[in-house]
């Protein structure tokens, strides 16, 4: 089972360890420290050893930091966590603080005392983050102490060790572009940058550049590791060898030098000493690296990571990949959702279905030949009042049953090998309210609404964001994440840097992929969310028009359910999508369904009149 339903709770969590770090920074001559929910490489998923956060205070969301003084802790969470935080932090220890409204920075400048000194650990705050934190502690007259070593690596006694999973090819049927025409593109990039080096932090931007994969964080088939790219074309690569086999090893050789993790740091320094100009993107990068750099006589270049957009906008064979994957996941949803109609309800619980469906996934990819690599992220099986916790984490002592009146999400997505899938579908158990009805037709108006949005060239996230939300603000409703993310392939599900949401800046481009998820949430009751993966397509000049337009592709295939639908809230273009979708799924994912799952989808993909 990919996926662990172990419960976040420890008795030795909260007080026992804050007191642990309260005695260490004692001892070091520290006020506070500052415990980010991140590791050296900034990214979603962590391995065990680097959740330093959740080992600190229970706390086992995505987004998070703690700021721990001698008298008093903090910990800053953004509004998918505002109830989970509740949940699995002591809160006779922690006050809870916005992590977008109030900020660790802002919060510094209100309340840090004058004279204090707050320890941080540099490779695990941005260059960005650090610069924001170092000018709100000069504000307030305290001090910003970077720390040679992180104090809860210094009283975490059984610390995990760091991930050690084999490394394989991605092959070029799937990556459609090999690695060595990759790394001739990003030299190229680095010059025009002004840059003699670049350095990859993001092990999704190493993963795509090299065309590898690997398993040493969960749900994202990544290899951690680092790369130092130069404009001449003489690259390394930074990764413990234990990772690779025979054919990797001489696979990578051929394309740069293989080093020791531990040799990052002195060849930095070097690359300095010499006068290289290294980029580094300050959105992602360590600021441990930026002080190498500078300490030794080089020069920082902030430039943005140059496998980003290239790794975002997706190639012919990627889309292929991605088209193939979201046929075999809908059939593989239908089966679950076939499956989940014919329960009685009070006789399930969340786990039950989370189950099922790496079931019916497994199944469908073992039919197909394209097996289910992993789930790409904890599914999210949320009954009733759970499903309003948007980032909800089933486990075995939260997990409800399903209960007759009540509404079930369902949050989910896989990993093939050639392509990554998300998906959400909100479900009726039983007779749902006239209210349920309402607004669950209201989100699915703003899904439909940003399916069909046509743009010019240039347009970002944040122009269109609100398109998706328009119908729930006319009665007074809206949501409090992001409309959607990006997707990688075979990689990230939550890929930046494209996003649609109020603080999505970068241009969409054609081929690049995003989830579409308006949602609503009842605190206490229930919550609902709709969720399909898009492609941004270059849809062309419309009749009469007179300039080019972008637009989307639906990738996601599996019906809605029409038990929740309000069909006279619906305008006829909306009608209009919503049956050519449904016409489009059942012709898509049919084929690959039979019996009793084919008759079913057929009746779901009724079309309305």
């Amino acid at each position: 089972m990919f996926q662990s339903f172990d419960s976040a709770g420890d008795p030795t969590v909260g007080k026992p360890r804050v007191a642990l770090l309260r005695q260490w920074l004692k001892e070091n001559g520290l006020d506070g420290f500052v415990v980010p929910r991140a590791d050296e490489h900034q990214g979603e998923y962590v391995p065990p050893r680097s959740n330093r956060l959740r080992w600190l205070t229970g706390f086992s969301g995505s987004a998070g930091v703690a700021i721990v003084l001698a008298r008093s802790a903090y910990i800053f969470v953004d509004g998918r966590y505002t109830l989970q935080v509740r949940d699995e932090v002591d809160l006779d220890i922690f006050t809870v603080e916005s992590l977008i409204d109030n900020p660790p920075a802002s919060w510094i400048r209100e309340n840090l005392p004058k004279g204090a000194r707050l320890g941080i650990d540099p490779w695990l705050h941005t260059m960005g983050e650090v610069k924001a934190l170092t000018a709100a502690a000069e504000k307030v007259g305290a001090v910003l102490v970077p720390l040679a070593r992180n104090p809860i690596d210094a009283i975490w006694e059984d610390q995990p060790d760091a991930p050690l999973a084999p490394v394989e090819i991605h092959p070029e049927a799937f990556a459609g572009e090999l690695a060595k025409d990759k790394l001739k593109r990003l030299a190229a990039a680095i010059e025009n940058d002004g840059a003699t080096h670049a350095i990859l932090t993001d092990p999704s931007s190493l993963a795509w550049a090299f065309n590898i994969r690997g398993g040493d964080v969960p749900h994202t088939p990544l290899a951690l590791g680092f790369a130092i790219l130069a404009a001449d074309g003489s690259h390394a690569v930074f990764m413990d060898k234990r990772k690779l086999g025979r054919t990797e090893e001489a696979y990578l050789t051929q394309l740069a030098d293989i080093k020791a993790p531990g040799k990052l740091d002195d060849a930095v320094a070097a690359l300095a000493k010499s006068g290289a100009k290294i980029a580094l993107d300050p959105v992602l990068a360590a600021d441990r690296l930026r002080a190498l750099i500078e300490d030794n006589g080089g020069t920082v270049v902030q430039a943005p990571d140059p496998a980003r957009l290239p790794r975002a906008t997706k190639n012919a064979a990627e889309i292929a990949g991605t088209r193939a994957a979201h046929r075999r996941d809908g059939a593989a949803v239908a089966k679950l959702l076939c499956w989940l109609d014919r329960q009685e309800p009070g006789k399930l619980d969340e786990i039950a279905v989370v189950t099922k469906l790496e079931e019916c996934r497994r199944q469908t990819g073992e039919e197909t030949q394209m097996p289910l690599r992993d789930v790409s992220f904890d599914t999210i099986s949320g009954a009733g009042p759970n499903g309003a916790i948007m980032h909800y984490r089933v486990s075995k002592a939260t997990s409800r049953v399903l209960a007759t009146g009540e509404l079930f999400l369902l949050d989910s997505g896989a990993q093939y090998q050639d392509g990554t899938t998300d998906i959400t579908r909100t479900m009726p158990v039983g007779k749902p309210t006239e209210e349920m009805r309402e607004r669950f037709t209201l989100v699915l108006k703003g899904m439909i609404a940003i399916s069909l949005a046509r743009f010019p060239a240039g347009t970002r996230g944040a122009d269109i964001d609100a398109l998706a939300r328009i119908a729930l603000w006319k009665h007074g409703l809206d949501y409090a994440h992001g409309t959607g993310h990006g997707v990688g392939s075979y990689l990230a599900v939550h890929e930046g840097p494209q996003r649609i949401a109020k603080t999505g800046m970068e241009k969409l481009l054609a081929g690049m992929i995003l989830s579409n998820e308006p949602g609503y949430y009842k605190e206490g009751h229930y919550g609902i969310r709709l969720e399909n993966l898009i492609l941004v397509t270059q849809a062309g000049e419309l009749p009469g028009g007179d300039i080019a337009m972008h637009g989307f592709e639906t990738l996601t295939l599996a019906p809605f359910d029409q038990r929740l639908l309000r069909a006279d809230l619906l305008t006829r273009e909306e009608l209009d999508w919503l049956n050519a979708y449904h016409a489009r799924v059942l012709a898509e994912i049919g084929p690959m369904l039979d019996g009793e799952t084919l008759a079913w989808l057929e009746k779901a993909t009724a079309q309305i009149a």
